[in-house]
């Protein structure tokens, strides 16, 4: 049977309540097959087949929210399950971020990814509503305590994300990934939990996606020093690239103000046939072998969003499609269908 109903979304989003289908021209189940059986083991491993058949807690987290958004109860206690069992292995309640194939755990870093555990924690609480389980809103409480304790810091009169708990602070700035706010999930966590933490660090995103624009294009890098005395600087590899890609589709999944994508828009239609897989936001010096097909979903639903075109063309998912590409792919068809029902 084709199962075409993503109610959790609706919930997360803030929409209606009723289930919704995706257009004829936007289709799902396929890929959705394709996806579960290339990239989620049976025992519910995530699989990155484009890092070496890694799993990590970022996987995991995206595992659980495509599970429940396809209504699939028991893989999702299996994604979780094994997400518990192999990541959760600190001594608070968040989850390493990653394990590798054949590496005992001891050999393994004990650090965290916040994004992983806020995909994590935001699967939880919705399938908890979703499926009546008390058991997972517990356990996603937890994990919203120790991210307030350890990931969320204040740093020139804003709320931020710490990437991790520890290798990010230094004596004369710190380091942020924007694509970690993802805001679809604050939204839900200031459901269950009353902390005004969760607002702040809404509109602390927003304050930093006008602030940290580079370049040509105005994007945000993937990775944004800040330093103590508030300026900004990308770092890292200096680019818009494959974690910045993902602050256009959080925004449009938490409803966040739409005239804030309009860098994005203006970058992706200049290229008009061409989508690049990264930019260096400083020099404009950008690929020559484009974008994966998951950037190019975000581009096709930012576009439509922001009125920049007037139908998308989403690719399938490709049988020799890596794990990050065929995730984006879905995601932004969520995004796609909450566009689409407005």
């Amino acid at each position: 049977m084709m199962i075409m109903k993503w109610q959790w979304l609706s919930i997360a989003l803030a929409l209606t309540l009723t289930a919704c289908q995706f257009h004829p021209d936007v289709k799902i189940d396929n890929d959705w097959k394709i996806y579960k059986s290339r990239f989620i083991s049976a025992d519910g491993r995530i699989i990155d087949t484009g890092n070496n058949n890694i799993s990590h807690s970022e996987g995991q987290g995206y595992g659980l929210l495509l599970a429940l958004g396809m209504n699939d109860e028991e893989l999702f206690k299996n994604i979780w399950q094994w997400t518990k069992t192999n990541l959760q292995v600190r001594t608070d309640n968040l989850f390493i971020w990653r394990r590798r194939p054949a590496t005992a755990l001891a050999d393994e870093d004990k650090n965290n990814a916040s994004d992983g555990d806020i995909l994590i924690a935001w699967s939880l609480l919705e399938a908890s509503k979703k499926w009546k389980q008390k058991d997972y809103e517990n356990e996603a409480i937890k994990i919203l305590t120790d991210i307030k304790q350890k990931l969320i810091i204040q740093k020139s009169g804003l709320d931020m994300i710490l990437p991790g708990e520890y290798g990010f602070q230094f004596p004369d700035s710190t380091l942020i990934n924007l694509s970690y706010w993802v805001y679809p999930a604050l939204k839900t966590f200031s459901e269950f939990d009353n902390d005004p933490v969760w607002g702040k660090l809404t509109a602390s995103g927003q304050t930093l996606m006008q602030k940290a624009r580079f370049g040509r294009w105005q994007l945000p890098p993937d990775w944004l020093e800040i330093k103590n005395d508030e300026s900004m600087t990308p770092a890292k590899n200096k680019q818009f690239g494959y974690d910045a890609v993902r602050v256009p589709l959080y925004s449009l999944l938490g409803g966040i103000n739409p005239e804030l994508l309009s860098p994005f828009a203006k970058y992706w239609s200049f290229y008009q046939g061409y989508t690049p897989a990264w930019i260096a936001v400083e020099e404009n010096i950008m690929d020559s072998y484009g974008a994966n097909n998951g950037i190019k979903a975000i581009k096709e639903v930012t576009l439509l969003a922001l009125k920049s075109t007037d139908s998308v063309n989403f690719a399938s998912i490709e049988n020799d499609q890596d794990y990050y590409s065929a995730t984006l792919v879905l995601l932004s068809k969520l995004a796609y269908q909450q566009l689409a029902d407005k």
